[in-house]
């Protein structure tokens, strides 16, 4: 059975450590979003200009946009057994348009369920320890603002196919309560 999951939360909760591992752990491709766009920034693309200063100022890339991204990487061989989706769909705009591109809707839907100052605190540890200037307070506080206003309408939007996991704890152990959680559903 195809295992079409969608992974929640707010940035700095621990969704790509967390889809990575559960990723491998179900053996389906873990597809994120911001990886895909960190990399275009990072070649010099077209599109890595396009989406650069939107990243740094912590807004949302253009729905258009990512989803002209993930309907390419959706059509991938490795993702007609299932796949992991990590940052997106982040608006319901984006959830509407991914409902339109697959076939077989969202299965689970898991949110990771960590308090704004924890995000906030493990978000400046990264910027200090990886040099990262997008993850400066100012910064990070606007990214939740985006994420409440509109990423969290999600949860409402998948209805029962959602789980929220407490994902504040050691890696290994948010990671255990993710895989119970989806062993239940």
């Amino acid at each position: 059975m195809a295992r079409r999951i969608l992974l929640l939360g707010p940035p700095g909760a621990g969704k790509g450590t967390q889809a990575a591992l559960i990723a491998n752990a179900l053996h389906v491709p873990h597809i994120s979003t911001g990886d895909m766009l960190r990399a275009a920034v990072a070649e010099g693309s077209d599109l890595g200009s396009q989406v650069e200063s939107v990243m740094a100022a912590g807004d949302l890339v253009s729905d258009s946009l990512v989803v002209a991204i993930v309907d390419e990487r959706l059509a991938k061989e490795d993702a007609r057994c299932g796949y992991l989706l990590d940052g997106f769909p982040r608006t319901l705009g984006q959830a509407e348009a991914l409902n339109d591109l697959v076939i077989d809707a969202i299965g689970t839907v898991v949110v990771l369920d960590v308090a704004s100052e924890v995000v906030v605190q493990r978000l400046l540890k990264r910027a200090e320890e990886e040099g990262r200037s997008d993850d400066n307070e100012e910064t990070i506080r606007r990214r939740l603002e985006v994420y409440e206003a509109d990423t969290s309408p999600l949860v409402n939007f998948y209805g029962a196919a959602v789980l929220t996991v407490d994902g504040v704890g050691a890696v290994d152990d948010v990671l255990s309560r993710i895989m119970i959680a989806l062993a239940k559903s």
